[in-house]
């Protein structure tokens, strides 16, 4: 890795310090990766970050993809060895990726994961012998990841808790448990949580480290600002979360309201839904290239970007430090819900909301009337 990505430019330094850990790290995810490479940068302000290899875990959403090429590619730039992992392309892909990775993942001194939640990245996990654990952000599930693990509970995406476990759920049980088990330190074992979200407390024995996204605005910016207002997709409808109809409802009053023209979209919303929006709303749907906390470093893009409670409104104003771009998030009405929607959905939701900083808050908007009314900013 050059010493742009962590290494210390001085040999005369390193000879003498201890050799740098051999890192491996695993995403899945276009934010994922952006995360590694934020942590690999912070790093390398503490100390060597070692020799990382990316493993990117591919998944077979075009869009993702897309992104993933993308982000390798920086990756690459900034001197990091990327791996690409065709580790969904067939029945026998899985049996093929985890044993190509078997020797490196017996040999890495450190394992980056970007989803303690993914059941792939907790197979790989049993597997390893590292003695130290690093998890990068994959949005607002690490300060669930964060809560289950201090509580000791199975590790369950949020928007699946509350529902009873299914046979597949229950097979892989004792792999779950293992993995619980190795992302909990203790002995020599030391884990590491590198977030921009807001975590109060920690199990104990995990250190947090936070992630300002330092990398993105050296690398990227500052950006051109628009006098217009830009909106930021969620894939809540998706998930099951939300009700397609109110979602679409909530987006026409916002745009209306506050003079948007671009949807930035969700990399895992559905083409059918996207056609839609555009249709009834007359927004411009936009498929960003990138992770949007580098769309909007880059720019150009909206004095007032406003969103729904997602990870976006906890990122934003970190990547967009220093700039007059306001970011604006609408809360999710509880008559919004499908029927389906996990008993955690409201309270997890309105906590997303409710601990961003640096945000202005507004109510749910009024679907009916197409009105949104504004609240002023968050408290900090």
């Amino acid at each position: 890795m050059s010493p742009r990505a962590g290494h210390s430019a001085n040999s005369s330094d390193t000879a003498a310090a201890a050799p740098p850990l051999t890192t491996l790290a695993f995403v899945e995810s276009p934010v994922q990766l952006l995360n590694v490479l934020e942590w690999a940068h912070a790093a390398a302000a503490t100390g060597p970050a070692g020799g990382l290899t990316v493993v990117v875990l591919s998944p077979n959403d075009p869009m993702t993809r897309g992104q993933l090429r993308r982000m390798s590619q920086l990756a690459r730039d900034e001197g990091v060895e990327v791996r690409w992992e065709e580790a969904r392309g067939g029945a026998s892909a899985p049996f093929h990726t985890i044993g190509g990775l078997a020797g490196p993942l017996r040999r890495a001194d450190r394992i980056v994961i970007g989803d303690p939640f993914s059941r792939y990245v907790q197979l790989l996990l049993t597997i390893t012998r590292a003695r130290s654990l690093v998890v990068v952000d994959d949005g607002t599930a690490t300060m669930e990841f964060i809560s289950q693990l201090a509580r000791g509970e199975r590790l369950v995406r949020w928007h699946r808790k509350g529902g009873r476990p299914g046979p597949r759920d229950l097979l892989f049980a004792p792999v779950s448990a293992s993995a619980r088990r190795r992302l909990t330190p203790g002995g020599t074992r030391a884990v590491e949580v590198f977030s921009s979200m807001p975590i109060d407390s920690a199990p104990d024995g995990v250190t947090i480290s936070v992630n300002a996204f330092a990398w993105t605005r050296e690398r990227f910016g500052p950006p051109r600002i628009t006098r217009g207002a830009d909106l930021v997709g969620t894939s809540l409808v998706e998930t099951g979360v939300v009700d397609p109809d109110r979602y679409l409802e909530a987006v026409r009053a916002l745009a209306r309201s506050h003079g948007a023209t671009r949807y930035f979209a969700h990399r895992r919303e559905s083409s059918e839904k996207l056609h839609r929006l555009a249709v009834e709303t007359g927004l411009q749907v936009v498929r960003p290239d990138l992770p949007l906390e580098l769309i909007a470093r880059r720019g150009p893009i909206g004095r007032t970007v406003l969103s729904f409670p997602s990870t976006v409104v906890h990122t934003l104003p970190l990547a967009l430090a220093g700039t007059e771009v306001k970011v604006a998030v609408c809360d999710i009405d509880p008559a919004w819900l499908t029927e389906s929607a996990s008993p955690r959905a409201e309270g997890f939701l309105s906590g997303v909301t409710g601990t961003a900083r640096d945000v202005h808050r507004l109510t749910s908007v009024i679907t009916g009337a197409g009105a949104a009314r504004g609240m002023g900013p968050a408290a900090g």
